[in-house]
């Protein structure tokens, strides 16, 4: 576990960095950064990490030269993953810096309105798995006006006994989720969470995605959409088939 409380932004510097590494986990991740910076993970702390530190932390490898290595795990492809995490680490790459324009709202700001939960790793973007994004972006929506409300961190997930459940319970408040993938059973944690998992394996940007579930819901949703929105059970079917034929 975590020996100190970490920022946004060090633990989104982290889960990226993760996901660049071969085979480590943030539980692994987070392991090795306390060893080598000596319990306190901080971006002051971060920025002073060297790929030979990290990478020792990994396997049996070091460094002889600047820019030379040997060790039986020494190959490019291995190295140059270290190489990207480090300045990850560091707070280099672009996408850990981006500032996301999360707007005020309090229940009942938007009359209709619905909550809906996208996986993202990237911006506003829809580009994550339901098993490893790491955070959710969280959306108020009505037929007529979108509002990013929340950015919800997925960090703590890898070091839940139940990391699926850990993600459910981190977005039971929407009952809409929009994934670019996700595994049956996690598929089934949700769907028993009364979320609806909606799946979008091109992904693209979230915005114009939510659009077209704007256009749905202010012209005639399909009955799953329907029951979100509170429509009454006989009038579900009729109104959608009736969007059909149109």
């Amino acid at each position: 576990m975590l020996d100190q409380p970490i920022s946004n932004e060090v633990a989104l510097r982290i889960a990226l960095a993760a996901r660049v590494l071969p085979d480590v986990s943030v539980r692994d991740l987070i392991e090795a950064l306390q060893t080598n910076l000596d319990g306190e993970i901080t971006e002051t702390s971060l920025s002073k990490l060297t790929v030979t530190q990290l990478k020792r932390s990994f396997g049996n490898i070091y460094e002889v030269d600047e820019g030379e290595w040997e060790g039986e795990e020494a190959n490019n492809q291995d190295i140059a993953a270290f190489k990207d995490a480090v300045r990850i680490l560091w707070g280099e790459q672009d996408q850990c810096s981006q500032s996301l324009p999360i707007e005020p709202y309090q229940d009942g700001d938007m009359p209709n309105s619905i909550r809906v939960a996208v996986a993202s790793n990237t911006g506003e973007q829809l580009d994550g798995h339901f098993g490893s994004c790491h955070r959710y972006l969280i959306y108020q929506l009505s037929a007529n006006d979108i509002k990013l409300i929340d950015v919800r961190s997925t960090l703590e997930a890898d070091l839940s006994s139940d990391k699926n459940k850990f993600r459910v319970d981190l977005i039971k408040d929407c009952p809409i989720l929009y994934v670019v993938s996700i595994g049956g059973p996690a598929a089934a944690k949700v769907i028993q969470a009364n979320i609806y998992p909606m799946k979008v394996e091109a992904g693209g940007v979230i915005r114009e995605i939510l659009a077209d579930l704007q256009k749905a819901i202010a012209t005639s949703p399909p009955p799953w959409l329907a029951k979100i929105l509170g429509v009454q059970a006989d009038k579900r079917v009729k109104n959608y088939q009736a969007a059909v034929q149109n």
